[in-house]
């Protein structure tokens, strides 16, 4: 089944399946599934047409997929331009909520990279190097 250009795969119930949406979690795939009047318990490849056309509607009510995306983007585009402080967060890609930075953050602010004191080898060969070039 295919819908808003992402294929679901067969197998999956219901309930499980639509969450592949971009902007349909758990919470809201039982909403949709109410509102389309269909059992979560089913598996996709088990729905009727009729079925997958009640489906289709009832997610048409939610911005999924490019039109959500497109939203998001834009919304921190407009962050930054305005000079907010989330903006200015988001332009050097650091965490936005309020999380402390000191001793975690690592997925937001990337590998370790010790600042610091340097060995006493490469400090001898960085003054002979100086040394030289006068």
């Amino acid at each position: 089944m295919r819908i808003s250009g992402v294929n679901i795969p067969d197998e999956k119930r219901v309930d499980i399946g639509i969450t592949y949406l971009y902007g349909i979690g758990r919470s809201n795939a039982y909403k949709v599934l109410e509102k389309a009047q269909i059992d979560p318990a089913k598996r996709i490849k088990g729905l009727s047409e009729e079925e997958m056309k009640r489906l289709q509607k009832a997610i048409e009510a939610y911005k999924t997929e490019g039109d959500l995306r497109a939203e998001t983007i834009s919304n921190i585009k407009r962050l930054k331009e305005t000079g907010t402080y989330r903006g200015h967060r988001h332009n050097r890609n650091l965490p936005v909520r309020g999380q402390r930075t000191r001793s975690n953050a690592r997925t937001k602010r990337g590998k370790r990279v010790t600042i610091g004191a340097i060995k006493k080898e490469l400090a001898t060969k960085m003054e002979q190097a100086a040394v030289a070039k006068k």
